[in-house]
């Protein structure tokens, strides 16, 4: 039985391949590539020769049961992607998965990765992290990064050179007291990192003429004080919020309910009446 080699490519500098890597490419009977035509220009500079197959998003299905079938037979495959790690927001992971379930060793050949490469020049706390891939399209694009904020106090994703200054103008209205590391083109020509709020980073963007040029990888950080300060009335309890006014106005119950509804008109009066029945049994 073969094995399956995970193998990490350059993500720009071909310099960030490991010995190791090149090593098991022209080692290996087969290479899966997401893109062959790409990968043939990192193949022919380190004068590797291993015959080389596609596997992408639109036919790792069909084409995993042929690399399977290979492994089976006792070769050695090394899957790769366009740059940086496979499997990472990239194809692989359905062949992977096949592969371990058919008992073939899979082995990770470690390298370069965008997002490893990101927190690292962050300056934040990265002891604890989450990775959320790409953001979805539309103007609920950052409503997933604001919720994982509440999580963890560092995430990053990847966009595109197209849709990034968009996204920075979601993350100013909706999460403005973000820090942010926004790495533009790593270890490649335009490489630029961008420090500062989402709002400092839109402006520093729009005097780069080079902005549009290569990809992004962004890491956004907001502290626990931040998003202690961040939780709405609307996140708080009603009957929470009736015992607050209490306590403050010193005024009773039926009092508490008028100010709250005067606060915010939002609330109907049957829900507060409702919330006042909940303190009135609690504090019976």
């Amino acid at each position: 039985m073969g094995t399956l080699y995970i193998v990490a490519t350059p993500i720009g500098n071909l310099e960030d391949i490991t010995a190791r890597a090149v090593r098991v490419l022209g080692e290996v009977d087969l290479i899966a590539a997401e893109d062959t035509r790409h990968s043939r220009g990192l193949l022919t500079h380190f004068n590797i020769k291993t015959p080389m197959f596609s596997c992408h998003k639109f036919n790792e299905g069909k084409r995993g049961d042929f690399f399977v079938e290979k492994l089976l037979e006792g070769k050695s495959i090394a899957l790769i992607s366009d740059a940086g790690t496979p499997c990472i927001s990239d194809p692989g992971d359905r062949l992977v998965a096949a592969a371990a379930e058919a008992g073939v060793q899979v082995v990770p050949v470690c390298g370069a990765s965008a997002v490893i490469a990101a927190l690292s020049v962050s300056g934040f706390d990265t002891s604890r992290f989450a990775f959320i891939g790409f953001l979805p399209r539309g103007k609920n694009a950052v409503s997933g990064l604001a919720e994982t904020l509440t999580v963890v106090e560092t995430v990053v994703f990847y966009e595109s050179p197209k849709r990034v200054a968009a996204v920075l103008s979601l993350i100013m209205e909706e999460i403005p007291a973000a820090d942010l590391c926004i790495c533009n083109d790593i270890s490649k020509k335009f490489e630029r990192i961008y420090r500062g709020t989402a709002k400092e980073v839109l402006e520093e963007l729009s005097q780069n003429p080079a902005a549009e040029k290569g990809e992004y990888t962004c890491v956004v950080h907001l502290p626990k004080t931040e998003k202690a300060e961040a939780v709405t009335e609307e996140e708080i309890s009603l009957e929470a919020q009736l015992m607050d006014i209490m306590i403050k106005h010193d005024c009773t119950l039926k009092d508490a309910s008028r100010l709250l509804h005067e606060a915010n008109a939002k609330l109907s009066k049957k829900e507060i009446y409702a919330a006042m029945l909940r303190v009135k049994a609690c504090l019976s």
